[in-house]
């Protein structure tokens, strides 16, 4: 058995522990709620903007632009959005097994981080990185998005990439979160069934289909490369949150743990004691 000076030293460590873990807890409830607010915000913009999009081409046919078809590379571009710090669970490395355990192999994979602790994880499974942007990722504008979406989009009209995808956390609620990879170009829309019909109503563009369509999905791209970003914030402190929590729990379970310790420990001693000073005095006598 431990002795009581042991014991105190691991109760003080733990303690020292536990407070900052509950620190941390609630900073992370606090950011929680302020990017919470924001990621509510945000969503109906990011699905207006997906639903006008699938509506025009779901009601347009024989139309021939390169952000409709696979390019000819068979590169492709993930933008992988985790964050700069750990201590958030299973956060960063949900997101990575999207692609250490999917389907795309490794090789054709050009990565765009977004996040230290992604980027590490993939970089030392040999993954490609190209342009990181993890400071991206402290606080999210729409510019950064923008900026993003440039550089990948360019990549993909020059020909050396051939389809771009979005690794990202989608923001349930403050214990739900769901690792998404998501395709952002080509673009391919599900039409429903019950839609069939109003295909049939033709949508008009002006001045032309091109124009319009070099308009709009960059704008496209950018929406939801921001609200995944959005997202990802508001996942990130809900992970840690729990995180913290799961942690403060454990610490006071172990502090109850070697309470016990301690008290059985002071008695054998105490017990130790009088047995020693009972056997002196028989002794004596």
């Amino acid at each position: 058995m431990a002795s009581m000076r042991d014991i105190q030293r691991r109760k003080a460590s733990i303690q020292s522990t536990g407070q900052i873990t509950k620190a941390m807890k609630l900073v992370s409830t606090v950011k929680l709620q302020k990017a919470k607010s924001k990621a509510e915000q945000t969503r109906p913009y990011s699905e207006r903007m997906y639903e006008t999009v699938s509506e025009m081409l779901s009601k347009s046919s024989n139309i021939n632009h390169p952000y409709l078809k696979k390019g000819e590379s068979n590169k492709k571009a993930v933008i992988v959005i985790t964050s700069n710090r750990g201590l958030a669970g299973g956060y960063n490395t949900n997101i990575t097994k999207l692609l250490t355990a999917g389907s795309i192999p490794k090789e054709d994979i050009w990565v765009y981080p977004i996040g230290r602790k992604g980027k590490e994880i993939l970089a030392r499974r040999g993954y490609e990185m190209k342009t990181d942007y993890s400071e991206v990722i402290n606080e999210p504008m729409y510019q950064d998005a923008q900026e993003i979406c440039k550089e990948v989009l360019n990549a993909f009209t020059n020909g050396e990439i051939g389809e771009i995808y979005l690794a990202y956390t989608s923001f349930k609620n403050t214990v739900s979160h769901e690792p998404k990879l998501i395709k952002l170009l080509p673009i391919e829309m599900e039409v429903k069934k019950e839609e069939s019909q109003e295909k049939a109503v033709p949508m008009n563009y002006e001045p032309d289909e091109e124009e319009v369509l070099n308009v709009i999905v960059p704008k496209y791209m950018c929406s939801l490369i921001y609200g995944g970003l959005i997202e990802a914030v508001a996942s990130e402190n809900g992970a840690r949150m729990q995180a913290m929590d799961s942690a403060t729990s454990n610490a006071e379970e172990m502090l109850g743990e070697l309470s016990l310790m301690y008290n059985r420990a002071r008695q054998g001693s105490i017990t130790q004691e009088l047995t020693e000073i009972i056997a002196g005095a028989e002794a004596i006598n």
